[in-house]
């Protein structure tokens, strides 16, 4: 069994904010794969199902974010799943938004989260880094991450979509096919080049007038002398 573990904060004034990312992708996880109804266990939410016939459960802790790790262990030990079994979905300051990077074990990088989870479990679990950019200033990043996402922020959607639609690939072990999927599906739309109609057809450069016939010039001049006589 895989433990797939979204990090956020319970409670409606959390839910939209950045710092929730892990959650809303946990929600989406389960509404894409179809996964058994949300309940309460191991100090959080969870949710079973199956995705390509391997067996995976979903956690939200509810101890808030400093406090992740009580609930991660309380799973993982009970399940008896390996820390290698364990899959992190969280924010990342450090990568651009709408981006995602991958990596097991390594530093916490101050996600209060992630240095919770490490000093219960161990660090060496996978962590799905969703990118949401830093704010420029160390001291703006507490109010950045508890602040909902912007209306303009329109990348969430899609990224969120195409991490569930791609986690297959990481569950087989395949973490660079993992990243590579998700940049396909959130990639920008390439622009479209216009074609030329079909049916157009190149302009033809309109040839001079033929010239006027010999005998129609000579009987013009005739005429012309002739009023001038009279």
């Amino acid at each position: 069994m895989i433990l797939v573990v979204g990090l956020g904060n319970p409670g409606p004034e959390y839910a939209q904010n950045r710092h929730n990312i892990g959650f809303m992708a946990a929600d989406e996880l389960v509404r894409r794969h179809s996964f058994g109804p949300w309940r309460t266990k191991f100090q959080g939410e969870i949710a079973e199902g199956s995705i390509d016939g391997v067996k995976v459960l979903v956690l939200k802790p509810l101890t808030y974010m400093n406090l992740s790790g009580q609930a991660v262990a309380a799973a993982a030990r009970f399940l008896k799943i390996a820390v290698e079994d364990v899959v992190v979905i969280h924010d990342e300051l450090d990568v651009a938004p709408g981006r995602v990077k991958v990596k097991r074990g390594g530093g916490a990088g101050g996600h209060n989260g992630l240095k919770s989870i490490d000093a219960h479990l161990g660090a060496n679990y996978r962590r799905i880094r969703l990118g949401i950019g830093h704010p420029g200033d160390k001291d703006r990043v507490s109010g950045y991450v508890l602040h909902d996402f912007a209306k303009a922020e329109s990348w969430v959607g899609p990224l969120l979509d195409a991490v569930a639609d791609a986690l297959p690939r990481m569950l087989a072990g395949d973490d660079a096919g993992f990243m590579n999927r998700v940049a396909v599906l959130t990639a920008p739309p390439k622009p479209k080049k216009d074609k030329p109609a079909a049916d157009a057809k190149p302009a033809v450069p309109s040839s001079p007038p033929p010239p006027a016939p010999q005998g129609s010039l000579a009987e013009a001049l005739k005429a012309a002398l002739e009023r001038k006589k009279d």
